[in-house]
């Protein structure tokens, strides 16, 4: 199997919703993030960021109290929620009925950047699952790689994506990552048959695998995107369009493909490594306008 290239002309083909000129932020969407810890609350910071930037309406976080302040501070487009801690610094999983209240209102929910408490994460990924409504989520990091196949409820077939690199792939399906690594097409069409989900198989060139098994690969960025937190800012850039409305598969593709675009635009400018991952979402508004207007055309 052959997975399409992901070009410009694809994009052109399946375009993201238009937004009336005169319409107000929520007609553009709610997203909530849920992530961070003590060690990594800037992972926070870079998905709201890419949410944002990707063109979501309203941005909620959900992250650890003691970073909860500064976190607002330093983006104050933002409702931040302050969520208990574990002792190993992770968000308490007895945030689930609070976190479920804030969800079910979004139309996107991303859980999972930064978060570094993996028994913690495990225990309130599993909860949310069980109790959220929303229109779209999205697990990445320690949030899938948590996972096991017969515990993503059958509710939401059709309307999660998950973000794994090799490593977090292997845990999930409990295999060596050199075997995720020889073949990544068949790791990714494994996890979206038994999931139902769009799988996004981050790597040198990122895979998108839809439930139906089709797909597609785009290979568009550069080696600066190998950097702390590029992860985090393109799970909160396929969050900010998946509450935009698209179906799941259109957002990721678009998704990876503006994350890419970005990376190769920053590297072209100042050079192919140093970049940092907060550079990402500034390109993001000039690309989706670039694509926009030509899809028109």
């Amino acid at each position: 199997m052959n997975p399409l290239r992901v070009t410009p002309e694809f994009l052109y083909k399946h375009p993201l919703p238009r937004h009336d000129q005169e319409g107000d932020k929520q007609s553009r969407g709610r997203v909530l993030v849920i992530a961070g810890s003590v060690e990594t609350p800037g992972a926070a910071l870079l998905a709201g960021l890419g949410a944002l930037r990707a063109g979501a309406g309203i941005l909620q976080i959900a992250t650890c109290q003691s970073a909860a302040p500064h976190l607002a501070m330093a983006m104050p487009e933002a409702m931040v929620v302050g969520c208990p801690e574990t002792p190993a610094g992770g968000i308490d999983p007895a945030s689930a009925p609070r976190l479920t209240e804030l969800g079910s209102g979004c139309d996107a929910v991303l859980i999972g950047p930064g978060m570094m408490d993996t028994a913690a994460v495990a225990e309130l990924t599993s909860a949310l699952l069980q109790s959220l409504d929303a229109r779209a989520l999205v697990l990445d990091a320690s949030a899938f790689a948590t996972r096991r196949m017969a515990e993503i409820p059958s509710k939401h077939a059709g309307r999660i994506v998950v973000t794994p690199h090799s490593g977090e792939m292997a845990k999930f399906l409990d295999i060596a990552r050199e075997e995720v690594d020889s073949d990544p097409l068949r790791a990714a069409l494994q996890a979206a048959a038994a999931l139902r989900a769009v799988v996004a198989m981050k790597g040198a060139s990122t895979l998108v695998v839809s439930p139906d098994g089709e797909a597609w690969r785009c290979d568009n960025g550069s080696i600066g995107l190998a950097t702390s937190g590029s992860g985090d800012t393109l799970a909160g850039i396929l969050a900010g369009l998946l509450a935009r409305g698209p179906e799941p598969t259109v957002a990721t593709i678009w998704a990876v493909y503006i994350h890419g675009e970005a990376g190769r635009r920053l590297a072209k400018r100042n050079g192919s490594l140093g970049l940092l991952a907060r550079e990402i979402p500034g390109q993001i508004p000039s690309i989706l306008q670039e694509i926009g207007d030509a899809s028109i055309k």
